[in-house]
């Protein structure tokens, strides 16, 4: 619960493109001097980016293990388990777009819906092969 609101909050106007943009470029140029405008934004968007990958994987892996360890406490079901976190993960990216679609500084696009819900299936992925892999109650007989 406190990730989705982290993620709720990272929604909101405080966390626009605009207002983070303005701070990291006064950040960057006070670190690095001058830098090119169209450099930077092309950077802050494929940071903004990067945060939906690493917040919705992050949350992925939360419901996964929230979900593994209080419906199945024998971990028999692990896909079942898995798919669960990812749907989990696919409801919130819906709200938080939609979310977004309500505030004028902000977009909600179905574009992030799907990059939220692929960075998820991804991490889960490989949480689920590691599982698998170390975990002998996952592999069941």
């Amino acid at each position: 619960m406190v990730w989705v609101a982290l993620i709720s909050i990272e929604s909101t106007d405080l966390l626009s493109s605009d207002h983070t943009g303005a701070f990291l470029y006064k950040l960057v140029t006070a670190l690095f001097g001058q830098v090119n405008l169209h450099s930077f934004m092309i950077f802050h968007f494929y940071l903004r980016k990067a945060g939906h990958v690493t917040g919705y994987g992050i949350l992925s892996l939360l419901l996964l293990r929230g979900w593994r360890y209080t419906l199945d406490p024998a971990r028999a079901w692990l896909g079942r388990i898995a798919l669960l976190a990812w749907l989990g993960t696919v409801f919130v990216a819906t709200l938080d777009e939609w979310h977004q679609s309500y505030i004028p500084s902000r977009t909600g696009t179905w574009r992030d819906v799907v990059l939220d819900s692929v960075a998820g299936l991804v991490f889960l992925l490989f949480a689920y092969a590691l599982i698998r892999r170390s975990d002998p109650a996952a592999n069941p007989a």
